[in-house]
């Protein structure tokens, strides 16, 4: 079965402040983070390409998960962001267009993506993780609970999901689109994400070919958990934000 992508080109530089400013120099983190696993529903992903979409939802269930709070999401909410940002309409195919992740992430900052009850959920500020930079990525998951990961998405990854293996890298993969997941979980030999409903598992070899971009999110929903920032720079961030707005 194939199912739909939804991330449009990277754009260089498009996020503008870079999560390797603001991290502290931490002497070490877990050697693996456990992600939890939740009904994620595929949230339209099926049909549309709202990958962008489907993974704000998921990464916010995620981080309320974190801090004892159960929210859910619906296809018909999920859509209607979609709709709003980039003219979607379920019924003229050629609206079907993707999501450029840097205006989603402004999108999710100034209005919120809307819940299953009509409750919609900020983040206070994104950053940029270099792309395919493991350690980054592994910092980044164990300080703020995801990472919003870009990849140009390979032919035979399709195949691999729907025979329930991980995604390797293999020399002979013909891109196919870009495409958006939610990074919530990681050990020594992968990095644990979230796309079309499921949970799956991506190699670190994966990861660094086929990122383009990536995004941190703060959300105050993950932070009420009581989860430390660990020196992480919140004040030269929001310094930096105001000179931007």
């Amino acid at each position: 079965m194939s199912f739909k992508l939804g991330k449009q080109p990277a754009r260089l530089d498009s996020v503008k402040l870079k999560f390797a400013k603001y991290k502290p120099t931490l002497a070490s983190i877990p050697k693996s983070e456990k992600p939890v696993d939740l009904n994620w529903n595929m949230l339209g992903n099926d049909q549309y390409g709202d990958c962008v979409w489907a993974g704000a939802a998921h990464e916010t269930m995620s981080w309320n998960n974190e801090a004892k709070r159960i929210i859910n999401f619906t296809e018909q909410g999920v859509l209607k962001d979609y709709s709003a940002v980039t003219g979607f309409n379920p019924n003229d195919p050629n609206s079907d267009q993707g999501t450029d992740m840097q205006i989603a992430a402004s999108y999710r900052k100034k209005t919120g993506v809307i819940d299953a009850i009509g409750n919609r959920h900020k983040v206070g500020a994104y950053v940029a993780i270099t792309p395919g930079n493991t350690q980054e990525v592994k910092e980044a998951i164990y300080l703020f609970g995801a990472v919003g990961v870009g990849i140009q998405f390979p032919d035979y990854a399709m195949d691999e999901f729907n025979a329930g293996q991980s995604w390797h890298l293999k020399s002979d993969g013909q891109i196919i689109g870009g495409h958006y997941v939610p990074a919530i979980g990681y050990n020594g030999r992968y990095l644990y994400v979230v796309t079309w409903g499921k949970l799956q598992k991506m190699t670190w070899g994966f990861l660094n070919r086929y990122m383009d971009e990536g995004i941190v999110y703060l959300s105050d929903e993950f932070l009420s958990s009581g989860k430390s920032l660990e020196g992480f720079d919140i004040s030269q961030l929001q310094a930096d934000l105001n000179q931007l707005t």
